[in-house]
């Protein structure tokens, strides 16, 4: 217990260790993977609680040569479902609170938890949440049993460890309770997080042991409620510094919701066999349309996931700036079918220098766990959702510390589009976005086809505010607020649009971001000449380009305005444009309160109104 006396904790917090059965603290991370094996020698282990008065195991974690691999006993609990977060406390919320969805106060089941805990052997872990320069001391009680998922909080945020500190020094101001049995007992299976903000700790109650809605997007939440409170944004994107065969360099950060291409932004352009690119696959006729690139940009990754851009970090180059929120990657490899597919990360994760946590992966004891070979759901299909933890350190030519924003791309999911079939992916391969229209993609949010991220949901659906909505504990509007300032005080960082999976009706997966990617590096950022842009059929996609060329080679028209595909066409386009237009008014009129600054209330009302791009340019102008 002599550990305890580095901490600064609350009385509450205090008690509840001193009462329960036993308490570890890690000192390294490499102890965490030891614990969630049950010890030195063993190769597998059975996480299980005693539920309604009979033992449910939730998950399974087999110890591999190249790490701890978890699987979970439900199809249910292998992707993070988007309505488990509840907000317990009275402040601002459009979240819904405890008390009207239970219909019971939060304060009784805050008690009974505290008890179980009480009744358990512990494991505290003290992190940085959004790391250790810009971070917020953050807590960890969970149960023992459940150190696997410990461990994965442990690559995901700044680990501490807790001898470096005198006495009393660390002072959690975020707390995670664990505690898993209770999404039986009182929420039907269902994964469920309560948030409560406390006037002087912010609480999270992990009702799950998926860390993607607690360790992952519990944290994120913590992070957005600080920079509400301070006037700043953590965005919902990956990044990586571009570098073409000449040397020059830029960075792209790419934003959207889960499944919108922020981990892929990140990886090399995915080739055939013989070596060729496969741009899109015509889904009618079959046909395939390549092109060659002897020499692809080199890439530098920055952030996968989620940004701080914090205001001490924001200098005088009137472009966004940014730094890495994490300590380490929740990479989903669904993507990955096959060795050979994507060879950086297949290395280190067959062979990392030290163990990693792998979760929907088929893992056999002693054996090496391979990152194409994902756990079978039990309709007999792959888990869509396969994730590897991937500490940063381990990634060649990470960039650490800030960065300055180039490009802005918004990614989306998009179902093909047919004259017979309209939908809404009409989106060509790259749009030029004025910032007035980027700030309302990122309002809309479209969630967007077949996401392998979440629970899957009906028809076109938002994913809130800045594609971070559902991790959100304030209120949307005041994002809206942020994000539409944080635009206009960036004036040199440029918007793009891309798809991914589908362009008309062509599959094109995610090499829509790939070749957005290698061409605007060539280009040597985002500036086009008036001339070189055309406004797209849809005026809620900015302006189309006229053409594109990489190394000499042209992409199709077709793949750059799809209303000239002969599949799509003018009709098929126009009933797709129209889907998208009913979604963005549903989508942007929730903004539209007292609440909304007088600028975005303009930006609205251009969009309901059919505002052209000029319209658009007009209120916010861009630079050519």
């Amino acid at each position: 217990m002599s550990d305890l006396s580095k901490f600064n904790f609350t009385q509450e917090i205090s008690e509840l260790l001193a009462k329960c059965k036993k308490v570890i603290v890690p000192k390294k991370r490499e102890e965490l993977v030891t614990l969630a094996l049950g010890g030195d020698d063993a190769l597998s282990f059975d996480v299980s609680y005693e539920t309604k008065g009979k033992p449910f195991k939730e998950a399974t974690v087999v110890r591999c040569k190249n790490g701890a691999v978890v699987n979970y006993t439900e199809d249910y609990m292998r992707r993070r479902d988007p309505d488990c977060l509840i907000v317990a406390d009275d402040l601002p919320t459009d979240k819904p609170r405890f008390k009207e969805k239970f219909n019971s106060d939060f304060a009784n089941l805050r008690a009974d938890t505290f008890e179980w805990l009480k009744k358990q052997e512990l494991l505290i872990m003290p992190f940085y949440a959004g790391g250790e320069e810009y971070g917020t001391e953050a807590l960890l009680v969970a149960p023992l049993n459940a150190a696997f998922f410990a461990c994965g909080l442990a690559s995901l945020q700044h680990f501490v460890n807790i001898d470096e500190y005198a006495g009393d020094e660390f002072k959690p101001k975020v707390v995670i309770y664990l505690a898993p049995p209770y999404r039986h007992t009182h929420f039907d299976g269902k994964q469920i997080v309560v948030h409560n903000r406390l006037e002087e700790m912010y609480e999270m109650f992990s009702y799950n042991l998926y860390p993607g809605p607690s360790a992952k997007k519990g944290v994120y939440g913590v992070l957005l409620n600080i920079g509400e409170k301070e006037d700043w944004v953590t965005v919902h994107a990956s990044a990586v510094k571009v570098i073409t065969p000449y040397e020059n360099e830029i960075v792209i950060m790419h934003e959207g919701a889960s499944g919108g291409g922020k981990s892929e932004m990140g990886e090399q352009i995915h080739r055939e066999p013989d070596g060729k690119i496969a741009v899109g696959q015509n889904l009618t006729t079959m046909q395939k349309f390549y092109i060659s690139l002897a020499e692809p940009c080199q890439l530098r990754p920055i952030a996968d996931d989620m940004a701080l851009c914090h205001p001490k970090m924001q200098n005088d180059s009137q472009k966004l700036v940014i730094q890495d929120a994490e300590d380490g990657w929740f990479l989903r490899v669904d993507n990955i079918p096959e060795y050979g597919t994507e060879p950086i990360y297949e290395k280190i994760c067959t062979h990392p220098s030290e163990p990693l946590v792998f979760i929907n992966l088929d893992g056999v004891p002693n054996a090496t766990c391979l990152i194409w070979e994902h756990t079978m759901d039990s309709t007999g299909k792959p888990c869509p959702n396969p994730r590897v933890i991937m500490p940063r350190r381990l990634i060649p030519d990470v960039v650490n510390g800030p960065v300055e924003v180039d490009v802005r791309s918004f990614g989306v999911r998009t179902p093909p589009c047919t004259a017979a079939r309209p939908t809404y992916g009409i989106i060509g391969l790259m749009h030029i976005l004025p910032p007035a229209l980027a700030w309302l993609w990122r309002l809309a949010a479209p969630r967007g086809h077949n996401n392998p991220s979440i629970i899957q949901t009906e028809g076109m659906t938002s994913e809130g505010i800045g594609s971070y909505g559902p991790f959100l504990t304030g209120k949307a509007v005041t994002h809206a607020n942020l994000i539409l300032k944080q635009i206009i005080n960036s004036p040199a960082t440029r918007y793009v649009l891309i798809p991914n999976q589908h362009i008309g009706c062509n599959k094109v997966g995610f090499m829509p971001q790939w070749i957005a990617r290698e061409y605007i590096a060539r280009r040597g950022s985002a500036k086009f000449k008036p001339e070189h842009l055309v406004p797209a059929r849809s005026n809620l996609l900015g302006l189309s380009l006229e053409n594109m060329k990489i190394d000499g080679q042209y992409i199709p028209k077709a793949f750059l305005q799809p209303e000239i595909q002969a599949e799509v066409g003018i009709e098929g386009y126009d009933k797709g444009a129209e889907m998208l237009k009913e979604f963005f008014n549903a989508e942007i009129s929730k903004y539209n309160t007292s609440e909304l600054s007088p600028l975005g209330k303009q930006i609205i009302n251009c969009c309901l109104t059919d505002g052209s791009v000029e319209d658009y340019l007009r209120l916010v102008p861009m630079r050519f």
